[in-house]
């Protein structure tokens, strides 16, 4: 290993905390907009065009960013992945999203989009062949049933929509976004991964594109405002500004503070639209929220071996 020189090390000091911070509080405020904003724009979109239109303002932001930074070309084998990776962060994630949230309130569906890490698990165990110890069963059992609670305790059990039940399909989706990029897209920048990710799913949601131009054109004031910021700030920004804190923190550490948005995104639905989570919501929370910290806390899974 070449041994590090004192220049080497004056020019690679650690970022300064405060900027870090700044990031992270940043990625929370937009991530906690996004339920907020999706339930504003779907009162004159349909959840297809919202994703889609979202996406195209996210896109266009994004090629303008790529091209002040720069970003590298892609290695032609490596184009499957990239767009199963904006398969599965971009189309069918934001897709699920929208149609999911039709069915619970905005604080609702910021809880249910956080069981990423219970699928993660599961993923790890089925299809990845990786050992999952009792403690981390028993956080996915108590994940599972938190989401059970907050689904039905939104409108109450005879109120309940199975839409509801497409967001954690969404954070299935995410799952599977996370496994393909830490395993085959190591060799390219996180800004890099973000425009591609953002482009190939933005492509595949132009499926959408019928009638997409006579909506927008009918749609409110509001509605367009709720898109523009979802596509600019949680969809671009909020990407960027986290890849930025992954680069510069402790991985761990930094996705502790994620679990801050569920409470954040709560207070916004009740400010722009006076929602108020009930009894139940609130104890489906907390336990799904201490069922993912648990599982983030527990142990690496780790890799079984192969037999001799």
């Amino acid at each position: 290993m070449q041994a590090i020189t004192p220049t080497a090390q004056a020019t690679e000091r650690p970022r300064p905390n405060l900027k870090i911070g700044m990031a992270t509080l940043f990625v929370i405020l937009c991530w906690a907009y996004s339920p907020t904003g999706v339930h504003i724009a779907l009162h004159d979109y349909g959840p297809a065009h919202l994703a889609l239109l979202r996406f195209i303002v996210a896109s266009i932001f994004m090629a303008g960013v790529a091209l002040v930074m720069g970003i590298s070309l892609p290695r032609l084998q490596d184009l499957p992945v990239l767009a199963l990776l904006g398969l599965f962060a971009v189309s069918l994630h934001h897709t699920a999203l929208n149609y999911g949230q039709q069915g619970v309130s905005a604080g609702a569906a910021s809880v249910l989009a956080q069981t990423t890490p219970l699928f993660s698990t599961l993923l790890a165990h089925f299809v990845f062949k990786e050992r999952v110890n009792a403690r981390q069963w028993a956080c996915v059992l108590c994940g599972l049933f938190g989401i059970a609670i907050v689904a039905g305790g939104d409108h109450g059990l005879a109120g309940l929509n199975p839409q509801a039940l497409l967001i954690p399909l969404a954070a299935l989706s995410w799952s599977l976004y996370f496994a393909l990029q830490k395993r085959h897209c190591h060799r390219y920048s996180g800004l890099t991964i973000v425009c591609y990710t953002v482009w190939s799913g933005t492509a595949l949601l132009l499926i959408y594109a019928p009638g997409l131009w006579q909506v927008a054109l009918h749609a409110s004031a509001a509605a367009n405002l709720a898109v523009l910021i979802l596509g600019i700030f949680p969809s671009a920004l909020a990407y960027l500004a986290w890849a930025y804190v992954l680069a510069h923190s402790n991985v761990s550490r930094a996705a502790l503070a994620l679990y801050l948005i569920p409470p954040t995104a709560m207070s916004m639905a009740a400010i722009a639209l006076a929602e108020r989570p009930g009894l139940m919501v609130i104890v489906g929370t907390v336990i799904v929220l201490a069922s993912v910290l648990a599982l983030t806390l527990s142990p690496a899974i780790k890799q079984k071996t192969p037999s001799p």
